[in-house]
């Protein structure tokens, strides 16, 4: 059997807390957040990384330079769309820090959690094919369970179910 990385639980009280912070978070930004449609998502104008620097200089050329912003283009507005952008850019950037880790550890914990149970179950099936007492009942009712292919479907596996 593999070392198993993920031998400390997290404790009930910790999730908890982690939970009413997210929810908190969540309020904070609810009033100020907006939520796109999948077709506003694909058509929009998207700002990452590498067009942040120009944003950046245009924003300051236009402080700089105010004769050259266009009549119709309200710098107030600018500058609100630019403060906001570039500062939730950075949570952004933490959160997925922060979901990544949180995503490779509940990996890790599942990965172990699986393989211990498919090693329970290996051992739960020799156990009822030498008719040890209530192996047979256990054995049944996990195989029912098991996220394998199930035998006479001809359904495709989900494989959300055994990840």
């Amino acid at each position: 059997m593999k070392t198993n990385r993920h031998q400390t639980a997290i404790p009930q009280e910790t999730i908890t807390q982690i939970n009413t912070q997210i929810g908190a978070i969540s309020a904070q930004i609810a009033p100020h957040a907006i939520i796109l449609t999948a077709q506003e998502r694909r058509d929009i104008l998207k700002m990452g990384d590498k067009s942040l620097a120009f944003v950046r200089k245009a924003h300051e050329y236009a402080h700089s330079h105010p004769a050259l912003v266009p009549g119709y283009m309200d710098l107030a507005d600018f500058d609100i769309d630019f403060a906001d952008a570039n500062n939730l850019l950075g949570l952004l950037s933490r959160l997925k820090e922060l979901a990544q880790q949180i995503e490779d550890t509940a990996m890790i914990a599942g990965s172990e959690a699986f393989e211990a149970a498919l090693a329970f179950y290996s051992n739960v099936r020799e156990a009822a094919r030498r008719n040890i007492s209530g192996a047979e009942i256990v054995s049944a009712e996990l195989k029912e369970r098991y996220p394998g292919k199930k035998r006479g479907k001809s359904a495709p596996e989900d494989k959300t179910e055994s990840q």
